[in-house]
C-alpha cells in the first residue's frame, strides 16, 4: 500500500499579496537567456543554503508562493526563476528548450548565488526533469531533490506505450506537435489554459495562478517558447547539440536524497504512473501520494505538501 498525505487541503489561504509582499525579481543574465526570479528576503546571506524552484506548464514562479516563505522560515534563501522563455525572463537566443537547457540554466543559478553542496532543488511539472536533469549533471552542487507531478526515471516513458488511460490524459502534448496549437492555445484569453487547470486540478480556484501564468505566455514568441519545450521533447523542435553530452546524463534517477510527491486526484498524470516508478529507483527515492489534491499540489495544500519539503530537506 502506497503512503499517503492527508490534510484539510481546502483551508482559505493568506492572500495573495500577503504571500508575495516580501518577494524581489532579480534578474539573471546567462549566455543563452536572462532570467528574472522571485528571491527571497534572505537571498544574499550565504550562511543560508540555497533552494532553487523550478515551476512547470501552464505555470510561473508565482506558483511558489507559498513555499518559499516556509524555506525561508525554514533557514534557507530561495530563488524561483521565470523559466527560459516564460516572461518576464527572455526567450533564448539559440532557440533551444530541450529539458537539458534549463537544467544547465540551474546549475548557473548556482553559480550566480554563490550556492555551495548543500543547496537543494524543488521542481513541479517540467521543472521536476529540469532539476532531475540539473542534480545529475552536477551533482557536488546539490544535496537533496524534490519532485512533484512527474515522477523520476521511465515511467513516463513506460506510460506513454503501455497506459491507454494515460496516453489519452497526455493528449495535450502531442496536440502541441501541429501548427494549430499555435493559434488554440491563445485564443479567447488562453481559455484553453483555464481549460488545463480545471482539469488537472479540479475543484482548486486558480484565479490568482492564472492572471501570472498568462502574462508569462501573453506574448507570441512568449508562448512559442513555452510550447517549444514538448516540440523538443516530442518532435522536431529545436535541440541545441552542444548540449548532447549533457542531455544523456540527465536521463539518470538523482543520487541524492530524493522526495516524489504526486497528487492521488492529478488529471495530468495518473497516481499510478507514479506508483510504477517505484521499482525504477533506488532507495534514495521516497514517493509518496497526497490524498485528495489534483495536480497542482502544492498550491491546493501547501500546508501539507510545505511540511512535507521542509521536513525532508531540513
Amino acid at each position: 500500500m502506497a503512503p499517503t498525505l492527508t490534510g484539510d487541503v481546502r483551508n482559505k489561504p493568506p492572500s495573495y499579496l500577503q504571500l508575495v509582499s516580501a518577494f524581489a525579481n532579480t534578474t539573471v543574465a546567462l549566455s543563452d537567456v536572462s532570467l528574472t526570479c522571485l528571491t527571497s528576503p534572505s537571498i544574499a546571506d550565504r550562511n543560508r543554503p540555497l533552494a532553487v524552484c523550478a515551476h512547470g506548464f501552464p505555470d510561473s514562479a508565482h506558483s511558489w508562493r507559498h513555499l518559499m516563505p516556509a524555506l525561508e522560515d525554514a533557514g534557507f534563501r530561495v530563488v524561483a526563476p521565470f523559466l527560459r522563455g516564460y516572461a518576464p525572463s527572455t526567450v533564448s537566443r539559440s532557440g533551444a528548450y530541450q529539458t537539458v537547457a534549463s537544467s544547465l540554466d540551474f546549475g548557473a543559478l548556482h553559480e550566480h548565488f554563490g550556492g555551495d553542496e548543500r543547496a537543494i532543488l524543488i521542481g513541479h511539472d517540467w521543472g521536476a526533469p529540469i532539476v532531475y536533469g540539473a542534480a545529475s549533471i552536477e551533482p557536488d552542487r546539490w544535496a537533496k531533490v524534490v519532485g512533484m507531478a512527474v515522477p523520476p526515471g521511465g515511467a513516463m516513458g513506460l506510460a506513454f506505450v503501455t497506459n491507454t488511460d494515460q496516453l489519452k490524459r497526455s493528449w495535450y502534448m502531442f496536440f502541441f506537435q501541429h501548427g494549430l496549437a499555435d493559434m488554440v492555445v491563445p485564443a479567447n484569453d488562453m481559455a484553453f489554459i483555464d481549460m488545463i487547470w480545471n482539469d488537472w486540478s479540479p475543484g482548486y480556484d486558480a484565479t490568482d495562478d492564472l492572471v501570472h501564468v498568462k502574462d508569462a505566455l501573453r506574448e507570441p514568441e512568449h508562448m512559442a517558447a513555452a510550447l517549444g519545450y514538448y516540440r523538443a521533447a516530442l518532435g522536431d523542435g529545436y535541440r541545441d547539440p552542444a548540449h548532447a553530452a549533457a542531455e544523456q546524463t540527465a536521463q539518470a534517477v538523482p543520487a541524492q536524497p530524493t522526495l516524489y510527491l504526486h497528487g492521488a486526484n492529478d488529471g495530468c498524470i495518473g497516481s499510478e504512473v507514479a506508483e510504477s516508478a517505484r521499482p525504477m529507483v533506488g532507495e534514495n527515492v521516497k514517493i509518496r501520494l497526497v490524498d485528495d489534491v489534483g495536480h497542482f499540489l502544492h498550491l491546493e495544500a501547501p500546508d501539507v505538501v510545505n511540511t512535507q519539503i521542509v521536513e525532508f530537506i531540513s
